[in-house]
């Protein structure tokens, strides 16, 4: 995202699972970090009401991931729209906020799922900085890889699934280590609005990686 500010966004995708969402919502609390954008995929979270509550009432900004998680390259443009229609339909009665970000099932797309999106009024959000922790390397090579390439206006990707075991742990070094470095944190609405101010506009509703 453009800018001089030294402003980042964590951002979590969950998509499965039950124990690793309530261990990182409890390290962003204890480090008072008030501001983080949650991807969650529909189906995780029906079955999870209470985790939703916890990142609702935490403040943090909720985007969709859809509902199926799998490739929406692979679907009929028909599919593509039921599924980002269906999770929005449920997000939004969970929630209380009709989302318009959205990180598409691994990170998968093509024209026509940005066309659609679009028609649906979605942003469709990506990343600059992988954490790579869903492949859980080690916790100091997740705070490493994060803090070395984080820089202004980054968008970074964490997972808040159960595959993701080593990602509560890094949170607390990564959060300290970016605010030595100068840094706050935002949600990823608060870069569009940076982008907005700068006027440098967003091309055709999508935001994509590097």
């Amino acid at each position: 995202m453009p800018t001089d500010k030294k402003i980042i966004a964590l951002t979590f995708d969950i998509s499965w699972g039950e124990t690793r969402a309530e261990p990182i919502l409890k390290v962003l609390e204890d480090k008072g970090v008030k501001k983080a954008t949650f991807f969650l995929s529909s189906p995780w979270s029906e079955t999870h009401p209470d985790i939703v509550k916890s990142i609702v009432a935490g403040g943090y900004e909720v985007g969709s991931h859809g509902h199926k998680h799998e490739n929406y390259s692979s679907l009929d443009d028909q599919d593509i729209r039921k599924q980002i229609q269906t999770a929005h339909q449920i997000l939004s009665e969970m929630t209380g906020v009709a989302p318009n970000l959205i990180r598409l099932p691994n990170g998968d797309f093509d024209q026509r799922v940005l066309k659609i999106a679009n028609e649906l009024n979605y942003t469709v959000i990506q990343w600059d900085t992988d954490s790579l922790d869903w492949k859980n390397p080690g916790v100091q090579t997740i705070v490493d890889r994060v803090v070395k390439h984080a820089h202004p206006g980054d968008i970074v990707l964490l997972h808040a699934s159960d595959s993701s075991q080593q990602t509560h742990e890094a949170l607390p070094m990564i959060i300290d280590q970016l605010r030595a470095k100068g840094y706050e944190f935002a949600t990823v609405s608060e870069l569009i609005r940076q982008i907005e101010v700068n006027k440098q506009p967003v091309e055709d509703q999508t935001l994509l990686h590097l």
